[in-house]
């Protein structure tokens, strides 16, 4: 039996989650399927990639324990045939609902959005979220990893069986009316300002490349104030911008010899593949076991080490000299992702099924045959 109806939750369309869960959407509804998506907040940039035919259920909650609370009713209201838990950010969510319907819950199948290991935890936090992953088998039914580096990490956290499939591609153009980089040699960064992604770092990095070489970071956040604050003081207001969010980031890219990302941990970071997609070599920390699956070669781009900082200039000085060659375009995974999550969707669903049937005796007049059939058959002769 096919997962006919699919519910999904954010608590408003805003970052990178979300706005693969949006890619996600479209391919879903393009196969016929029922989808559900509740939002805390019918808000945020993403919004405008949710498709029409996906029924919103706005229930005006900005806080996360609000749409907690009201998540569990909601699915009992609407008996979806399964969830869909879009990161790592929203599996308590999940736990709740679990906790709350019991058995009445339907299957929930989870997406391992972040790494394992956070770079940025002392090892006590450390220590919670491991205890907190490997109970996520009370209440997942199965969860999904980007990449196999990925899913290995989540195998071992969770006891979970892990499915790899990677988000859908961007699909953006590389050209566009949002291409706001200013000629010359100049570095990209595209991610919300937010403490996880670390553009004190590219900051700090510029004091020590040439005067010439100036950095543009397309992306919002709560950091905003603090990061234009540090280039005041390093003297850099003529060297950085900081635009904001741009709806077409690949056209950006598409124009700057080299995009970094200095980020203390991700997940699978789509922006690395996105400028790949376009040619465009990349600096990165190994914030992630899933960026060396992406940088596969070192005509693709550099990983440095986290806190190391000449590495970090050492690599931005290489693909910023005029004569290093672009890579070839890496053409983005993904393309059939919708229909993967579908399969997966519908064998849970189906398993379930046949599960409750036989718990309930109900296994049908075929299998009832049979199983007469077998008791005669075992009947001494007389």
């Amino acid at each position: 039996m096919p997962a006919d109806h699919i519910l999904t939750y954010a608590l408003a369309m805003r970052g990178g989650v979300e706005a693969a869960l949006a890619r996600m959407l479209q391919g879903w509804t393009r196969q016929g399927r029922r989808v559900t998506l509740v939002l805390g907040e019918e808000s945020g940039r993403f919004q405008h990639g949710v498709p029409s035919g996906v029924e919103i259920v706005t229930l005006g909650h900005q806080r996360y324990t609000g749409l907690c609370t009201t998540l569990p009713a909601m699915i009992d209201r609407m008996r979806p045939d399964i969830i869909f838990c879009p990161g790592n950010h929203y599996t308590s969510m999940a736990a709740w609902a679990r906790l709350r319907l019991a058995g009445a819950c339907p299957p929930i199948v989870g997406k391992m959005s972040n790494a394992v290991d956070r770079g940025d935890h002392h090892p006590i936090v450390a220590w919670g979220q491991r205890q907190w992953l490997a109970r996520h088998r009370l209440f997942l039914d199965s969860l999904v990893a980007m990449t196999p580096a990925t899913a290995r990490a989540a195998r071992e956290a969770t006891g979970l069986s892990v499915a790899v499939i990677p988000n859908p591609p961007s699909a953006l153009p590389a050209s566009g009316p949002d291409t706001i980089l200013p000629p010359g040699r100049r570095i990209l960064g595209v991610g919300r300002l937010e403490p996880q992604k670390r553009w004190d770092r590219l900051i700090t990095a510029l004091t020590h490349l040439p005067e010439d070489v100036g950095l543009t970071i397309l992306g919002e956040g709560s950091l905003r104030p603090a990061l234009t604050a540090q280039i005041a003081v390093l003297g850099l207001e003529h060297r950085v911008s900081l635009p904001g969010h741009v709806a077409n980031p690949s056209a950006a890219m598409a124009a700057a010899p080299v995009l970094a990302l200095p980020s203390d941990y991700e997940g699978v970071p789509g922006v690395l593949r996105e400028a790949l997609a376009v040619g465009t070599p990349v600096v990165t920390t190994d914030s992630s076991p899933a960026v060396h699956e992406i940088v596969t070669d070192p005509s693709l781009g550099t990983i440095v080490p986290r806190e190391d900082l000449g590495a970090l200039v050492a690599g931005l000085r290489h693909w910023l000299n005029p004569v290093a060659p672009r890579p070839d375009p890496v053409p983005e995974p993904g393309q059939d992702s919708a229909e993967r999550y579908l399969a997966l969707f519908d064998s849970i669903v189906t398993a379930r099924q046949r599960r409750d049937a036989l718990a309930s005796g109900d296994v049908g007049f075929g299998a009832r045959a049979v199983a007469v059939a077998r008791r005669l058959a075992l009947r001494p002769a007389l």
